[in-house]
């Protein structure tokens, strides 16, 4: 997983980030991404894909790569701004956010599968990155445990949905409850399956069903 890092500080990079987004398919919340600066040869050992990690190992390598990273930052991009510019230019604008964000200034940069157009730096757009870079794999882990951690406060707001389970993902019971109470005001609206004729009408106050 640091080969990639290992040749690229060989080539005379010593700022190496990586970036990556989590949330980009779920039909509820922001899409967020993180940008990680790791310092020198990482210690962080297990580092994967964040969809490879359990939950339980993600949180306890995400609290290590915050204590020994050179860097860390998060962008988050609301349904709101998703649905105005679409889930692509959303999902860039979270890993320019993040990367602008980053206390250091990397001088390239490691991310999966794209480029974001609007950084003026070196990039290196690697497919399955998240699986053969540890810094892109280390911002997956990030990202992935501050969104899931930001669907489980939406939670206790709109507890119908079951946000702390599916994350926004388009479940079945998740698609049901859509249909059921409509769309909360985190759901984007322009996803399919999201801004349709809702079956009951009203609020369930208790439950914290949307009002029509």
């Amino acid at each position: 997983m640091s080969a990639i890092e290992r040749r690229l500080r060989d080539s005379g990079f010593r700022a190496i980030a990586g970036t990556d987004e989590v949330g980009r398919g779920c039909l509820a919340g922001p899409v967020v991404a993180a940008a990680v600066i790791l310092d020198g040869e990482s210690t962080v050992f297990r580092v994967n894909d964040s969809k490879l990690v359990a939950a339980d190992d993600r949180v306890a390598l995400c609290q290590r790569i915050l204590e020994c990273a050179r860097a860390v930052a998060v962008g988050v991009i609301e349904p709101c701004e998703i649905d105005r510019i679409n889930i692509l230019r959303a999902s860039k604008l979270a890993m320019a956010v993040a990367v602008d964000d980053l206390p250091v200034r990397p001088d390239i940069l490691l991310l999966d599968a794209v480029t974001v157009e609007s950084l003026d730096l070196p990039q290196v757009p690697l497919i399955e990155g998240d699986k053969r870079s540890v810094s892109i794999a280390a911002a997956s882990i990030v990202a992935k445990v501050y969104r899931d951690l930001l669907m489980e406060s939406y939670h206790d707001r709109y507890p119908v949905y079951d946000f702390r389970h599916n994350r926004g993902y388009a479940t079945e019971e998740h698609r049901a409850a859509v249909k059921l109470y409509g769309p909360s005001p985190i759901h984007r609206r322009s996803f399919e399956g999201v801004d349709e004729p809702m079956l009951l009408f009203g609020r369930d106050e208790e439950n914290g069903g949307p009002k029509r």
